[in-house]
């Protein structure tokens, strides 16, 4: 595993988020039902220590923690579309995004080293794709690329981050196409990272932390996960063997927050193709999970996805993933 020392930081006027809280603020979706806390955006402000701009408690603490993930599907063209504005008014006090698909030194000092944050970025070796990164209100104690094994270490799908009690990580499971080396990638992916994440839970335990895996793992776990999920038995993503994996890990201490939550839900659907009517028939899938240790999960008092009101107001095909954890 190689160490990635990219954590960066940097300042833009505050008048900017605040302009762009009041652009985005109620543009959230439960998850098809009640939350335990808070319904909007305005609500999971609420519940809350503190609002943007005000003096945080140490991130992993006992305080409430506030989790964010999302794929961006390029964060250069997500920039221009909306995410530097969503990410000004977002609560959160960790954001996780993957397919950056772009190197550091290609992003505007805006977008690599936002205001208020932290950014821990991992980048693949091929230019153009892939790329998770983790932004963090505090500066994290360590930062770790890659899950040991040799094939993915440079391939810009896994970062992680420790923080006081938590080691947070961005993931981005390949996506497979049936019948091809694209399937094959995703079948080793899996089958190398599940051991990882035993061996993680067990390394943070012993240190007293809880562990939150965040992120696109490209797969449909269950038949409420999809809207076509009949038409899809057969497809990457929804294939016997990788609901199997997810079960492994829901087996091997993990819980899937938002499903704890709403546990009789369909959806809700986090990734809508850019094909058809997708978006406007809510025809979407939920592949974009937080993932987290036993303990962290049942502090989970709120979920909701961010989806867009309309399909015009996307600035990515997937919607962020908010999660509230409490003390």
């Amino acid at each position: 595993m190689r160490v990635h020392a990219r954590v960066a930081r940097s300042a833009v006027g505050a008048g900017r988020a605040r302009d762009a809280r009041r652009a985005v603020a109620g543009r959230v979706q439960l998850p098809g039902a009640p939350a335990r806390a808070g319904g909007d955006l305005r609500g999971l402000r609420r519940a809350l220590p503190a609002r943007l701009g005000a003096r945080r408690p140490r991130l992993g603490s006992s305080a409430v923690l506030t989790v964010s993930t999302v794929n961006v599907n390029g964060l250069r063209a997500a920039a221009k579309k909306g995410y530097r504005e969503w990410l000004a008014a977002t609560p959160a006090d960790v954001v996780c995004i993957q397919e950056v698909r772009a190197e550091p030194g290609q992003l505007t000092e805006d977008v690599r080293s936002p205001a208020g944050w932290h950014m821990a970025q991992a980048h693949s070796e091929v230019k153009g794709r892939n790329g998770v990164a983790v932004l963090t209100r505090e500066e994290p104690a360590a930062v770790r690329v890659g899950f040991g094994v040799p094939e993915f270490e440079l391939s810009g799908r896994y970062v992680e981050v420790e923080l006081p009690t938590v080691v947070v990580a961005s993931v981005y499971v390949p996506s497979g196409d049936v019948g091809t080396p694209r399937q094959d990638e995703k079948d080793r992916f899996m089958a190398g990272f599940l051991p990882y994440l035993v061996e993680l839970r067990e390394k943070a335990a012993a240190d007293g932390r809880e562990v939150l895996v965040c992120g696109d793992w490209n797969i449909a776990h269950r038949d409420v996960d999809l809207k076509a999920w009949k038409a899809n038995q057969k497809s990457s993503g929804c294939l016997p063997a990788e609901r199997e994996f997810l079960s492994s890990v829901f087996s091997a201490g993990y819980v899937d927050v938002v499903r704890s939550l709403h546990p009789d839900v369909t959806g809700p659907y986090t990734w809508w193709s850019y094909r058809g009517k997708a978006f406007d028939n809510d025809s979407g899938w939920r592949i974009d999970y937080q993932v987290a240790t036993d303990a962290l999960a049942a502090r989970a008092v709120s979920a909701v996805v961010e989806r867009p009101p309309s399909y015009g107001e996307r600035w990515t095909d997937h919607a962020p993933v908010t999660v509230v954890y409490g003390d």
